[in-house]
């Protein structure tokens, strides 16, 4: 009897595992999944990072070269960058469920080999929220919408965090060297402004729009923010060394690590808004 029972245990333990769903990716393709996907190649961060923290990052079987974090995702197979994706060896791993850019070169060719595919693009905090419910879906997992309370627990407490005093820091994040720099309407921009500091980019520039090095110095700004690597070079920048950020030695220079957690659109957004609070506070500054 024990035995019978425990095999009606698992058939019916299979056959929920076995429900179909249909989700719809930023395409506006819907997508049906036979069964909840038990073998997910992620091939951007945000993605990686959001099906891991929907526990689900037993299930991943590879990722883009750029994915880095929770350390658990090193030692899977990494399959190229944005637009070197190996199709070759995603289709060896016998993924039932690709997650990638919506505008990826690699989705056409692996939906052309019946390889389900969504394309999902995170660019502000009401994407992260819904991708991150569209992933839920699609794994068959309950905690999106926990995940985002998390989240938004978490940037309301770095905002808690700011002084009155920082309020109203007129800031420049420089996302790239180039120079490319976070602008009001991207997530980075979001967050400045949820923390109330004053992004110098406006929104009608773009989300990470390359700039003319001469409007930073117009712009002034009071802080700085970018990652340690390109910190050293900012007084050497035609007529930087005049900016007050760097006259006042206010300027935070993220390690690669912190840089990740704020520049990546995703589940560590609370981790992200954290040090750019911290940045705002005086708490992690540094002159270069």
């Amino acid at each position: 009897m024990k035995a019978l029972a425990a095999l009606l245990l698992a058939l019916c333990c299979a056959a929920a595992a076995a429900v179909p769903v249909t989700v719809r990716d930023d395409r506006g393709v819907e997508v049906t999944l036979p069964a909840a996907p038990r073998r997910i190649v992620t091939l951007l961060p945000s993605l990686t990072e959001t099906v891991c923290q929907l526990d689900a990052c037993d299930r991943l079987v590879g990722v883009g070269d750029y994915s880095n974090w929770p350390a658990r995702v090193q030692g899977l197979p990494h399959l190229g960058g944005v637009d070197d994706v190996g199709v070759e060896r995603i289709v060896a791993l016998r993924p039932d469920l690709v997650l990638l850019s919506s505008t990826a070169r690699a989705l056409p060719r692996l939906q052309a080999l019946g390889i389900p595919v969504l394309g999902l693009d995170m660019k502000t905090l009401a994407d992260v929220r819904r991708v991150s419910a569209i992933v839920g879906e699609a794994l068959q997992v309950p905690g999106a919408p926990a995940l985002w309370q998390r989240m938004l627990a978490g940037i309301d407490a770095a905002a808690r965090s700011v002084p009155p005093s920082a309020r109203g820091t007129t800031v420049y994040f420089e996302v790239s060297d180039g120079p490319y720099a976070a602008g009001e309407a991207s997530h980075i921009g979001e967050l400045l402004a949820r923390l109330g500091a004053a992004n110098i980019v406006p929104a009608r520039l773009g989300s990470v729009p390359k700039l003319n090095p001469e409007f930073v110095v117009r712009a002034d700004p009071q802080v700085i923010m970018l990652a340690e690597r390109d910190a050293a070079s900012l007084a050497s920048r035609p007529g930087w060394s005049r900016l007050r950020a760097l006259r006042q030695g206010r300027v935070c220079a993220f390690t690669p690590a912190q840089g990740d957690a704020i520049v990546r659109p995703g589940p560590r957004l609370d981790e992200g808004a954290r040090l750019l609070a911290d940045c705002l506070a005086g708490r992690l500054r540094r002159s270069p």
